[in-house]
């Protein structure tokens, strides 16, 4: 459960999510359809029985209906509509392979789910990084200002570090696309089920290769697995948040939320705009983490058969919070602005340039790179004894630290740099300009990193929809096959 919110927040989309009774009503249609195609099932029972099961679907739909989480609450209404003969539906199956099947489908849909909203942040980042494009921004490493950079070139980084958390969640509901039924209890059946036919008409990508696996540890392995992905996404949204609060909590931040159902005034203190929402999102990214943390409790030292980690109200509370938290955050990246003049500022305000000095010192002057970054490194501290930065500091300024510090040493006694390297060297932009390396924050390669993450990103979408799609096509085929009866 999430915590109290000072703004709105939608939630997400699960359109795609199904619930236990949905499940075990697709699960009892696809096997009538599958024993009537296995003889196992006479025609006119089968018929019957879709009946039953049309008219409890129709029950089901009607508003304020109670829907069933076991089998053991379903098949009772089942038989009371078409009699105890009906029973014979249940040949070979169990309750652990039923709710076994519906769990696996159920954690699926969550997890796509999931991947669904953390594709629409990716598109919220690169709507960002796109409009933010040109803003340069300080960019940290120990909590320190170490480098400028383009703030469009940061959001990219969150691109790929979001891509891989969907690329997990699609991994693993492909490592888990496996069907439990015909695995009835530990064992299998004696009973000749087409197996393959059931987890072609729900969906499902393939068999199980064992029935053990199938019912009492896969059911286990995949809520472990996809809490943890879902705490990974947490983790790095309050990273973004955190380096957020970094400068926000200056006097004069250099990047804002625009969002005015995001900010909220202190009751006291009237110069406070407290940032509510992104406070919300951080308290609630933990609580989902904490959400996952539990599944691992659960699972400490327990035997397999037991159904503590199955609960399907836990991890459906579980991953629609972690939905919900990144939708929140995706609003939040979509109301971020960059201050450009403020963040040149605090770039100049600091000696961020100093690596690009030594690099100069040595593609200019043939200086070696630990010489000319000692000298970088005994301005610095120059400088900063004088309150000097770069903003004030004179090409004079440089001259008189390098005559110190040549003195006495196999160097060129003045310094070796013109006044007009010397700037290149301390501009910000030009610094992002002079880089060449792939995957750098030069303003150049930038468009081609662009078009490179939408790229991914569609790739990714793709990836979602093909899954979607195909539960979608297996139903069709079920409901055609089920009326051909």
């Amino acid at each position: 459960m999430l915590g109290f919110h000072v703004g709105k927040v939608q939630a997400p989309d699960q359109s795609m999510v199904h619930d236990t009774e949905y499940w075990l009503q697709q699960i009892n249609r696809a096997s009538v359809v599958a024993n009537v195609e296995s003889g196992l099932l006479d025609r006119e029972l089968a018929r019957k029985i879709r009946a039953a099961l049309d008219e409890l679907r129709r029950e089901a739909a009607e508003p304020g209906a109670q829907h069933c989480d076991l089998y053991i609450q379903f098949e009772p209404k089942l038989l009371k509509l078409c009699g105890m003969e009906a029973s014979r539906l249940h040949a070979g199956r169990s309750s652990q392979d039923i709710l076994a099947t519906s769990n696996a489908a159920m954690n699926q849909e969550r997890l796509m789910m999931l991947a669904g909203e953390t594709a629409r942040l990716c598109d919220a980042l690169l709507e960002t990084a796109k409009r933010e494009s040109d803003a340069l921004v300080p960019a940290y490493t120990n909590g320190v200002q170490a480098q400028p950079t383009l703030y469009s070139h940061y959001l990219l980084a969150q691109v790929y570090v979001f891509s891989r958390d969907i690329e997990r969640m699609v991994e693993c509901v492909r490592r888990h696309d496996v069907c439990p039924m015909g695995s009835c209890v530990c064992n299998g059946t004696g009973w000749p089920l087409n197996s393959a036919r059931m987890a072609e008409l729900l969906g499902f990508e393939r068999t199980a290769d064992n029935a053990f696996d199938a019912g009492q540890c896969r059911g286990n392995d995949l809520p472990l697995e996809a809490s943890q992905i879902a705490a990974s996404v947490m983790l790095h949204i309050d990273a973004f948040l955190a380096d957020f609060m970094t400068q926000y909590s200056q006097t004069k931040p250099w990047i804002h939320s625009v969002d005015p159902n995001g900010v909220y005034h202190s009751s006291a203190m009237p110069q406070k705009r407290n940032p509510g929402l992104i406070n919300d999102c951080r308290r609630d990214a933990g609580l989902v983490i904490g959400e996952a943390q539990g599944v691992l409790m659960r699972m400490q030292n327990l035997t397999l058969g037991m159904a503590d980690v199955r609960d399907s109200w836990s991890m459906e509370s579980l991953m629609t919070d972690a939905a919900v938290v990144v939708k929140t955050f995706a609003g939040i990246v979509k109301s971020l602005r960059v201050d450009r003049e403020r963040a040149l500022a605090e770039l100049n305000a600091e000696w961020t340039c100093t690596q690009e000095i030594a690099d100069t010192l040595m593609r200019e002057a043939g200086i070696d790179f630990r010489t000319g970054h000692g000298f970088a490194s005994r301005f610095v501290t120059y400088a900063r004894e004088k309150g000097l930065t770069p903003a004030n500091a004179t090409y004079g300024d440089f001259t008189g630290v390098w005559s110190e510090f040549a003195a006495g040493k196999d160097l060129p006694q003045s310094f070796p740099l013109n006044d007009g390297q010397l700037k290149q060297a301390v501009n910000p932009l030009h610094i992002l300009e002079n880089r060449k390396t792939p995957g750098s924050a030069s303003p150049l390669m930038l468009e081609d990193q662009m078009n490179a993450a939408s790229q991914m990103v569609r790739a990714m979408k793709g990836r979602v929809d093909f899954f979607i799609q195909n539960r979608k096509e297996a139903e069709k085929t079920l409901e055609s096959e089920l009326q051909a009866l």
